[in-house]
Formats: C-alpha cells, structure tokens, sequence
C-alpha cells in the first residue's frame, strides 16, 4: 500500500514479443485468460510533454485481485516504453494505481513533485493515464490510471474471468482498446 497513491492495482511490462510473454505467462505461470489488443488507439499521447505517434499491443490478465499487462510498442515513437528497451531492461517496467478520482490524484502527485514522463488517453476523457518519471530503479514507474470511465468495467470483466479460468481460449482478442 503506498501512503500516497494507494494499492498496486497492475503490474506492467515491456516486452519486445508480445505473443511469447503471453505463452509464457500462460504455459509457465498458468496465469490467463489474456485480453489481447493488436493496435491500441490513443485519443492522444505525450512524451516528456511532446506529442508522440506511439503504436503498441497490449494484453492484459489477473493474477488473483493483480492485474498483469504486457506491452510492445509497435514503432520507434518517444515512450517511456521505448527508453526501458534501449536502456537494454525487458520485464516489469511499472506498477499502476487506479483511481476514480483522477484529475485529483494527479494533482497531489504534481504537487508532491512527481515528473511526467508521458501520459495519454485512451477512449474518452475518463480514460487518462499518467506514468511518473521514477525509473532510476528499473520497474518501478508510478502509472496512474482513470478507471471512472470503461476501462474499469473492462479490468472487472479480465479479474472475473481469471477467476473461473479452466485454461481454454486462453488468449481472446479485443477489438477495441480498453487499456
């Protein structure tokens, strides 16, 4: 529990094969179903305060109440993501908090002094995200998610269905982004 943001809700990571994280995760860690989504839409996003064209894949799964999210960037776009992999790291590159409360816990964060690194929305004004510039020890940027919106009806469905999980369809493609 961080005194400041609250529980970790996901655990993210940066891989630079998205299809072999996701067998691993499944095959080794029996960790699934995974919500696979190929092209994920931001309505905007910015690095270091600069708009930035990012193109990823995302899939996410829970592992109990923990939600798990792997990332590709699809292109050589400016991201915090992109920093991680050509400072040679692959694996957990950030811990996400959720809040329904967006705008003020970005501001207190602000306020404590915390740097964006880049942030983004994704399917409305109630879908911003922000990862805090705290990558002086790999995996352990600060994102901050808006789940007041679709996103978190979507992470419940995810958390739901790796509760009845029996290990078939264990990946299932999503059309539209959610992350």
């Amino acid at each position: 529990m961080s005194r400041i943001f609250g529980a970790v809700r996901q655990n993210g990571y940066v891989v630079r094969d998205i299809q072999a994280a996701m067998k691993h995760w499944i095959e080794v860690m029996g960790v699934g179903p995974w919500y696979y989504m190929d092209r994920v839409k931001t309505d905007w996003f910015r690095h270091r305060g600069e708009d930035s064209a990012v193109e990823m894949s995302i899939a996410l799964a829970n592992s109990g109440d923990l939600q798990i999210e792997l990332i590709q960037q699809r292109n050589d776009a400016p991201s915090l993501y992109k920093e991680f992999l050509d400072a040679g790291h692959e694996g957990l590159q950030h811990m996400s908090y959720w809040s329904h409360d967006y705008q003020a816990l970005y501001d207190k964060a602000i306020g404590l002094g915390y740097r964006i690194g880049h942030e983004g929305q994704i399917g409305g004004d109630k879908g911003r995200f922000a990862y805090f510039d705290t990558q002086d020890h790999p995996g352990t940027v600060i994102e901050i998610s808006d789940i007041s919106g679709t996103k978190g009806p979507f992470f419940e469905k995810v958390r739901q269905a790796a509760m009845s999980w029996d290990g078939t369809r264990p990946i299932r493609e999503v059309g539209g982004a959610k992350s």
